[in-house]
C-alpha cells in the first residue's frame, strides 16, 4: 500500500530559526505581533488584511475569556486544591467542562448557521429561515443553540458588546441577523425570555469571518484557557476550593449526622 505524505505547513524549525507560516519567530515575530495576531496567524495562516478584521478577531476572543466562578473555574480551583503540582491538569480539568450548556455551544450555533447560510452572499429570507429553524428544533424537542441563558436576562450584555463591534468593523451580516431572528422566533414561539446568548454572537461572527463550524469549539477553548490560568493564581493566593470543599462535605453529610 502507498503511503501518503506526511506533511505540515504550519511550522518548521533549523537549530538556528524556527519559521511559522512563513515568518521568522525571532526575526518577523517576538516583539513586533501581539497575541491577538499572533492567534490569528495559527488560525487563518496569514496575518488580519486590515485593523477592522483585527479588532473584530480580539473582540471575539476576549468576550469569553473569563465569566466569573462558574462549572469550569470552579473545575480548575478544585483540580489546583488537590493537585498543586499540576497547573496544566488544573487548567485542562476546566476545559473539559466546556459543553453544550456552558461555552461549547459555540460550535453548534455556527453549525445551525453555516448550514442556513451556506453562502453569505446569498443568505436569502432570514426570518422565514429563523422559522423554519425554530420549528423544526422544537418539532424534535432539541435545545436551540445560542439562545437562552441562566443567568442573563432579558439581554445578555455580551451579546450586544460583541454585535456593536461587529457593526463598527463591517463583520455584522447575515449570520448576525440569523441569529437574532432566531432568538426573536424563540421567544415567540415559546413565549418565555429566551435571549441571544453571547456563544450565538460568537458564532455569528466566527461565521462571518469564514471560519468552519467545526473548529470554532476550539476557538471557545482557546480564550477561557486564559482565563482558567488567572483562576489558578488566584486560588494560589487566595484559597477557595478547600473551603468550598468542607462545606460542602459538612452540608452534604449533615443529614446522616441528624438521623443518627
Amino acid at each position: 500500500m502507498q503511503r501518503g505524505e506526511v506533511r505540515s505547513d504550519i511550522a518548521w524549525a533549523t537549530p538556528s530559526k524556527v519559521v511559522i507560516h512563513g515568518l521568522d519567530l525571532c526575526e518577523d515575530i517576538v516583539g513586533k505581533l501581539d497575541f491577538g495576531q499572533m492567534a490569528f496567524l495559527q488560525i487563518f495562516a496569514r496575518l488580519p488584511k486590515d485593523p477592522n478584521e483585527l479588532q473584530m478577531f480580539n473582540a471575539m476572543m476576549v468576550i469569553l475569556v473569563e465569566h466569573g466562578i462558574t462549572p469550569s473555574s470552579l473545575a480548575t480551583r478544585m483540580t489546583y486544591c488537590g493537585a498543586p503540582e499540576a497547573v496544566q491538569a488544573a487548567v485542562a480539568a476546566g476545559l473539559l467542562g466546556l459543553g453544550s450548556v456552558f461555552v461549547g455551544s459555540l460550535d453548534n450555533a455556527a453549525r445551525m448557521l453555516q448550514e442556513a447560510i451556506p453562502d453569505k452572499a446569498n443568505p436569502g429570507d432570514v426570518a422565514m429561515l429563523a422559522q423554519e429553524i425554530v420549528t423544526s428544533f422544537r418539532s424534535r424537542k432539541e435545545i436551540i443553540p445560542g439562545v437562552g441563558h441562566p443567568f442573563h436576562k432579558p439581554l445578555d450584555p455580551r451579546t450586544g458588546a460583541l454585535f456593536r463591534v461587529a457593526k463598527q468593523t463591517g463583520y455584522y451580516g447575515p449570520y448576525a441577523e440569523l441569529m437574532t431572528e432566531i432568538g426573536a422566533e424563540a421567544e415567540r414561539q415559546t413565549k418565555r425570555v429566551l435571549p441571544v446568548n453571547v456563544t450565538a454572537a460568537m458564532a455569528a461572527v466566527a461565521s462571518q469571518m469564514g471560519i468552519p463550524w467545526q473548529v470554532c469549539r476550539g476557538l471557545a477553548v482557546a480564550a477561557r484557557a486564559v482565563g482558567l490560568v488567572g483562576h489558578v493564581i488566584e486560588e494560589m493566593r487566595r484559597p477557595m476550593a478547600d473551603e468550598l470543599y468542607l462545606r460542602i462535605e459538612h452540608e452534604a453529610s449533615e443529614h446522616l449526622v441528624s438521623k443518627g
